[in-house]
């Protein structure tokens, strides 16, 4: 099991769907991307060590130690559950590469308040809220992009077709590929990444 094959080798625990008094209609709840279609997404999609992703709804940071430890990149992990963030950090402490901890951080607070910084090239979604806050997240994302310009990607898991509207009719990101889990999942042609991006 691939879920406790990661957990053990990055010495972290992400385990388990969980459900969370505040999830609402905005909010949704804690669900981490299995590790078996993480291999899957960086197989097709590789990264740099220079690269800066952002991980919406990061919940206990699976992603974000998974790609450090694969690519030795920076990822930023936002997250407004506290519980959820605090278990990130104890993640943190406990992550068997000592010596890429200055590489990761997390953030406790609600993804559309959080300050897009001038490095962030690369952001994932897991459905982690609602179009309203999706939109208000992406146009933080472009007046980043308007102040510095570089390279963007935006890479989802299990795309709403709300998310993919919004992206495909008001915003300049267009669609670059998806990355099937047909493999994986016969019966739910929604079980893909697909990848968006934006060129300076």
């Amino acid at each position: 099991m691939k879920e406790k094959y990661y957990d053990k080798l990055l010495n972290i625990n992400t385990m388990g769907n969980q459900n969370w008094n505040k999830a609402s209609t905005h909010n949704h709840p804690y669900e981490p991307t299995l590790y078996v279609a993480l291999e899957e997404l960086f197989e097709n999609y590789t990264l740099s060590e220079d690269d800066h992703i952002v991980d919406f709804g990061c919940g206990m940071g699976r992603l974000n130690f998974f790609i450090n430890h694969m690519f030795n990149s920076y990822v930023t992990g936002v997250e407004i559950n506290e519980i959820y963030f605090n278990e990130a950090l104890m993640n943190k402490i406990s992550y068997k590469n000592k010596k890429s901890k200055d590489k990761i951080n997390f953030v406790c607070n609600l993804a559309q308040q959080y300050e897009i910084s001038p490095n962030d090239n690369k952001f994932y979604f897991f459905n982690p809220f609602s179009i309203q806050i999706f939109s208000k997240v992406i146009d933080n994302i472009l007046q980043s992009y308007e102040n510095n310009m570089r390279d963007m990607d935006i890479i989802m898991y299990y795309p709403s077709n709300e998310y993919l509207d919004y992206l495909d009719y008001k915003t300049p990101f267009y669609f670059e590929r998806e990355i099937q889990l047909s493999s994986l999942y016969e019966n739910d042609p929604k079980e893909k990444f697909v990848i968006y991006t934006l060129k300076c």
